[in-house]
């Protein structure tokens, strides 16, 4: 992923909104001791798994799904991964390619038993309309053989979704240079990883080389413990909850610092533990923090529910910093 790591970094070294802090990095990990918490994928019970290739369709599904809910107040990620699971529970043909060219918007509302329209439904439909084409045509119908043509190569995997799958493709033009995002394409990885406990569809040998997600848990715990800093111009932004627009200066340098500052992390950490870590272990981490040790989420001083297409399981707001 050297392209997301470079095209981050650069944003991170040219940013004008956010700073990333080092002793904010030797702050964390002075508290933590130097110990992560073991992985555990599904804390929450709502995902499907069938230890086959029905769980790989069911998270190409998912993932491609997975952004923007904000817009309804009431809806969740979990809402979208358990209702998908009741649906390929019930129906084991339900996420078959040519179903999915078919889908409309009140049929997946359906699925998910959902009243009324989903966020950016159309788009999600068209989605699915990709994944369903695309799947026919390259990998006979089946996301198991999508996984398979990557031969157990996590960065191979990521650019095979987002080749035959243009829904995938989070770049952004940030003065004047491209930068590389790829959010959902690596959370599908790491969710069959994470499924599949490494093995099977889920063995990647190279999975350290996925980056961090630019998700709500994660830059709302560096945020906590002043690893990243928001100017006051962009904290008024957020404070009033103005909605940043995809693609702003203001959007693509928090997801860009938030994933330099975890690669930061990661470094910081292997160079005080002599052993390399993983995002995944990372990623368990801020879960961590942000809901076992905090106790619940606080009001926001920075409602990421205006980070629009920043929008992945169940955090909507950053936590004040200490």
């Amino acid at each position: 992923m050297d392209s997301v790591r470079s095209s981050c970094s650069w944003v991170a070294a040219h940013a004008s909104h956010v700073s990333i802090n080092s002793a904010g990095i030797e702050k964390l990990v002075d508290h933590i001791g130097g110990q992560l918490p073991p992985i555990k994928w599904d804390f929450e019970g709502i995902h499907y798994f069938d230890n086959g290739p029905l769980t790989a369709q069911y998270m190409l599904v998912l993932d491609a799904l997975n952004f923007c809910f904000w817009p309804d107040d009431e809806l969740q990620y979990d809402h979208l991964a358990a209702g998908l699971a009741e649906a390929i529970k019930a129906d084991p043909t339900v996420f078959d390619a040519h179903h999915l060219k078919k889908i409309t918007g009140t049929m997946l509302r359906d699925l998910l038993q959902w009243p009324r329209p989903l966020p950016l439904e159309d788009e999600r439909v068209r989605l699915l309309h990709e994944v369903g084409t695309e799947l026919e045509r390259s990998f006979d119908g089946q996301a198991a053989n999508l996984v398979l043509a990557a031969k157990g190569s996590a960065v191979a995997l990521v650019d095979l979704v987002t080749k035959h799958f243009p829904g995938f493709r989070d770049h952004s033009v940030y003065k004047g240079h491209q930068v590389f995002i790829y959010k959902r394409a690596q959370i599908f990885v790491a969710d069959l990883w994470g499924a599949f406990k490494g093995h099977g569809l889920g063995e990647f040998k190279d999975i350290a080389s996925i980056t961090m997600f630019a998700d709500y848990v994660v830059p709302a715990v560096l945020r906590h413990w002043g690893i990243l800093t928001c100017s006051q111009a962009l904290v008024k932004m957020l404070d009033s909850l103005q909605e940043l627009p995809s693609g702003s200066e203001e959007e693509v340098e928090l997801r860009a610092c938030t994933i330099t500052a975890v690669e930061r992390l990661r470094e910081y950490l292997a160079a005080r533990t002599g052993k390399e870590v993983c995002n995944e272990k990372l990623l368990c981490l801020f879960f961590e923090l942000l809901f076992v040790k905090s106790g619940s989420l606080t009001a926001s001083c920075v409602d990421a529910r205006r980070l629009n297409q920043i929008c992945n399981h169940v955090f909507w707001s950053f936590l004040p910093p200490e």
